[in-house]
């Protein structure tokens, strides 16, 4: 049937052409959106395992410097002098805690020589500091505080000594200086400073 050069069958053909085109098409379009999906999931396991193996590869770092750190230690241990040995202070650290004005120190006192006595003494931190723009020094334990237990030292070899202070959370401290004290004795024995960034 044919009206005004129109024909029925001639646009049958075609519809079902264009409805096999759309078919085709859509198969191909789903495809290509499975193979997007299959390439992210790769690249979200790639990025997870690229983030895991940095993380490691960190650690790893970490852990060898101090594992040098330790080494070098143990070592100058080993080549120290014989006889009565001296008391010295090692891997003095500050770092600035998570908290405002919160503090974390770490240090190592070693005492070198093979027939190194027990040494028995105390501790003392002097912070300097600067709060509403006025440089403060505190010192720690307080007087009334100095016989107070976490700062009492003995030891034989090496005693490690790890603390948290606090100050204001306005207050900046610039150094802390570490002195140890040997029983009977009111000037320290040795001191250090470290500052602090």
């Amino acid at each position: 049937m044919s009206f005004a050069g129109f024909r029925q069958s001639e646009a049958d053909r075609a519809l079902a052409k264009l409805n096999e085109t759309i078919g085709r098409q859509q198969q191909e379009n789903a495809e290509l959106r499975a193979q997007v999906a299959h390439a992210e999931r790769q690249l979200q396991i790639e990025r997870a395992t690229y983030g895991e193996l940095a993380k490691q590869v960190k650690s790893l770092a970490g852990e060898n410097a101090a594992l040098k750190e330790d080494l070098a230690f143990f070592q100058s241990l080993m080549t120290a002098g014989r006889g009565e040995g001296a008391v010295t202070i090692n891997r003095f650290t500050v770092q600035q805690e998570t908290l405002p004005g919160e503090y974390r120190y770490r240090l190592l006192l070693v005492r070198t020589g093979q027939r190194a006595k027990e040494f028995r003494g105390s501790l003392q931190l002097v912070l300097n500091l600067v709060q509403d723009d006025k440089p403060v020094v505190l010192t720690l334990p307080p007087e009334s505080e100095k016989n107070a237990k976490e700062y009492q030292l003995s030891f034989r070899f090496f005693q490690r000594i790890e603390g948290i202070f606090k100050v204001a959370p306005d207050a900046i401290v610039k150094s802390l200086q570490v002195r140890v004290f040997e029983n009977g004795s009111n000037a320290p024995k040795l001191t250090q400073t470290v500052g602090v960034s």
